[in-house]
């Protein structure tokens, strides 16, 4: 087994912290600036005092594609940014329909003699 030089280790996980943050600090800044403090997705509002709970959400999924016009990023508030992302997952893994897989959907039609009901006068 060779020898892991962990101070070495460290640093490179370090750099890409303080990198991914600085990219995020950057575009998250413009799209605050650009967008009203709005959720997209369920039209929550917000101030400074809860403007935390406010993200940014990259479009295409790709938080590397920042462009200056803001096209690829839409203010969602923390629950629909999670939201989001599950749906994502979910579609990744082939499930589209919106079930989360816990179950096989209802088997019982309450309605299912009413037409034969209502035939009778």
């Amino acid at each position: 087994m060779s020898n892991i030089d962990h101070k070495r280790l460290d640093q490179i996980v370090l750099d890409a912290r303080k990198a991914a943050d600085a990219r995020a600090e950057g575009y998250r800044e413009r799209a605050l600036k650009i967008y009203p403090w709005i959720c997209g997705r369920c039209a929550r509002e917000f101030t400074t005092a809860n403007l935390r709970e406010l993200t940014v959400h990259h479009r295409d999924h790709n938080h590397d594609n920042n462009p200056a016009d803001g096209s690829n990023w839409e203010l969602l508030c923390l629950y629909c940014h999670d939201n989001e992302h599950q749906k994502q997952i979910e579609a990744d893994r082939g499930r589209t329909d919106g079930r989360t897989g816990r179950g096989g959907g209802a088997t019982h039609n309450p309605f299912a003699g009413l037409q034969s009901l209502l035939k009778k006068d």
